[in-house]
């Protein structure tokens, strides 16, 4: 019998504020960069320096890699990923932050549906509620009617529709190792866009080249410090520390790129943070129960 560890909420706050300080500073640089250079060339070379990265880790685990199962979800969950990612960082160069902050938070209920549509789960009147209330949140904090009706905010359902497809898929991986989970992601991502991102490339401008792969590297640190905060924190707590990422992408929106927002901004997030938080008092209460 194994025992785990006591949480320490201090801790995984501490994980989790990292992870959030290096994720924006990852999607600052997108913003910075992205608006010179196609989507997909950044995921090429965002996969390429991860892949770089974990290389070590994947000879050391090796053994891990003998007899993969569910090799065809493991590819739909690339596939996804590639969506979700070129999506999202053809957004983040053409839409404010916040904004772009706001609509992911709606990632959270739109997953809870698909769940129910793809896997069945069972959804209750208050979450559906809830669902309604994150997307009329997420229109009104976009407030296409104010912010420039570009291609940048019609990438944003796409990036959470397939993100969230992509959670799903992975939910059914499960069983899968983490070390075989990261390999088939990384490598997916830059196997699949490597075809797209060469018929596109754009030159690289030397003092760009290091940005560009530091997108990869502080992407794979990013996930590292989200895993141990959950490692150590509550899932209930560390939900409620993850809004502040709003608080984030606001400062470095107005004290960076001169963005902003609009009252329509905070009415729309109040909107969406508190469907999010209906369906996780509902959802821990529903385990309570169980």
């Amino acid at each position: 019998m194994t025992t785990q560890p006591p949480r320490d909420n201090l801790r995984g706050g501490a994980w989790l504020l990292t992870d959030m300080s290096v994720n924006i500073t990852a999607l600052s640089i997108v913003k910075w960069l992205g608006a010179d250079y196609p989507a997909v060339q950044i995921v090429f070379l965002r996969a390429l320096a991860g892949l770089v990265l974990i290389l070590p880790l994947i000879w050391v685990r090796r053994a891990s890699f003998h007899a993969i199962q569910d090799r065809s979800l493991h590819m739909l969950r690339v596939a996804l990923s590639v969506v979700t990612l070129s999506a999202s960082f053809y957004a983040i160069a053409r839409v404010p932050l916040a904004v772009f902050s706001a609509v992911g938070f709606t990632r959270p209920v739109v997953t809870m549906v698909l769940a129910a549509l793809l896997l069945r789960e069972t959804i209750g009147r208050r979450r559906w509620m809830a669902a309604g209330l994150a997307m009329i949140g997420a229109f009104i904090a976009a407030n296409p009617s104010q912010v420039s009706l570009t291609s940048g905010l019609v990438a944003l359902p796409i990036m959470v529709f397939a993100g969230c497809g992509a959670v799903i898929v992975t939910r059914r991986l499960r069983a899968a190792p983490t070390t075989v989970m990261m390999t088939f992601y990384t490598a997916g991502l830059m196997i699949c866009t490597a075809p797209l991102a060469a018929l596109s490339w754009v030159p690289i401008a030397p003092n760009h080249l290091i940005p560009l792969l530091m997108v990869g590297a502080l992407a794979q640190c990013a996930q590292l410090c989200f895993l141990r905060a959950h490692h150590h924190g509550e899932a209930g707590f560390l939900s409620v520390v993850s809004y502040l990422s709003l608080i984030f992408s606001v400062s470095v929106g107005y004290l960076v790129f001169d963005e902003v927002p609009l009252p329509s901004f905070w009415g729309g997030s109040v909107l969406v943070i508190g469907a999010t938080l209906l369906v996780t008092l509902d959802l821990r209460a529903l385990r309570q129960r169980t």
